[in-house]
């Protein structure tokens, strides 16, 4: 496996993460702590070193469970974690959300199912609608100052959001947002408006979470397979309902056979092809074996465009109108086919 420096930090992660949100049975879906073992020591054996979890995945079993796995090594990982909705299904009001007061409550709670003294990257789980992005941005500043966390980072916020809390702690001086976790898939590409370039342009680690849209992406669901459509919620799940999906699936399936390939293998390479990391949730030793093999794929030229092609989104405002021959002309003076652009995004 390859490794990344996770955004313009000294921070070196496998191109792979390990989800451990099936780590665990409390959630009556999941790994028992046996096979969450065999999963981890599999992962760490292909190079994997990047594990993201969070306080209410399993009820907080899978903390646990990785409290235990990682005795002795814990050194040997990225271990990443999230709070927001507290470990019991019951949590009051205090201690939920994204509050400074939530943030150290759930946090010490998470260090000791851990049993670690520091999270390496600690993540808000998902705005609350009510915590200002200035309490949020102190309070990764003082646990960062006292050690017990190392980077912070930001999943599922809005870009504007994400944007401006990149920018308070640039101003601020304080230590600067490392990352940003949002939903990526061939089925659902709508991050690539606005998280992708702004990523690129603040310098941020970008990970992707459900990069088989649930398991949709597989062709399991038109077996008659439940996995994911019943479990969690439906978390992460993408119901086949249009001709645009529908031909997206097929796609998938047209390139796994021509390559000899799964279509697990080729959904998680094609999103590797937009340089990001995604966050492989695997719930068995076959289903973790399956998506580890993406990191030795290389899709050809032809398979990337036509992946793109077929699953490509409308182009929305400003980029309607600024992306046009005639704006850029306007604004290079007639030269703008002459002119060397940034090799990122610019800020």
């Amino acid at each position: 496996m390859q490794y990344k420096l996770f955004g313009r930090t000294g921070l070196r992660v496998s191109e792979l993460a390990l989800g451990a949100l099936n780590f665990g049975r409390r959630w009556q879906h999941g790994a028992q702590i046996e096979d969450a073992k065999v999963m981890l020591d599999a992962y760490a054996d292909k190079g994997g070193n990047f594990i993201d979890t969070s306080d209410s995945y399993q009820y907080g079993e899978s903390e646990e469970y990785l409290g235990q796995l990682l005795e002795g090594r814990r050194d040997e990982f990225v271990l990443a974690t999230k709070f927001s909705q507290w470990a019991t299904p019951d949590a009051s009001i205090l201690i939920t959300g994204n509050s400074r007061k939530a943030m150290v409550t759930s946090l010490e709670a998470s260090l000791k199912r851990l049993k670690t003294d520091r999270i390496d990257l600690y993540w808000v789980h998902y705005p609350d609608e009510v915590t200002p992005t200035e309490e949020i941005m102190r309070g990764f500043e003082d646990l960062i100052r006292a050690g017990k966390i190392l980077y912070a980072g930001l999943s599922d916020f809005p870009a504007w959001r994400v944007a401006r809390a990149a920018t308070l702690a640039e101003w601020r001086g304080y230590a600067p947002l490392a990352g940003i976790q949002v939903e990526h898939s061939l089925l659902r590409r709508s991050m690539e408006y606005e998280f992708l370039p702004m990523a690129q342009a603040l310098g941020l680690g970008l990970t992707t979470w459900s990069p088989l849209g649930g398991g949709v992406l597989t062709g399991k669901y038109r077996n008659g397979e439940t996995g994911r459509h019943e479990a969690f919620g439906g978390l992460g799940f993408v119901v086949e309902e249009d001709a645009r999906q529908t031909a997206i699936i097929n796609a998938v399936l047209e390139v796994a056979t021509e390559c000899d390939l799964s279509p697990s293998q080729v959904a998680i390479a094609w999103s590797m092809t937009k340089n990001v990391i995604p966050i492989i949730g695997p719930r068995t030793m076959a289903q973790l074996e399956d998506n580890l093999n993406a990191s030795d794929i290389t899709l050809s030229p032809e398979h990337i465009d036509k992946l793109n092609q077929i699953s490509a989104l409308p182009k929305v405002f400003p980029y309607t109108m600024t992306d046009t021959d005639g704006c850029r002309q306007r604004i290079a003076g007639g030269k703008f086919n002459d002119l060397e652009l940034p090799a990122y995004p610019l800020a």
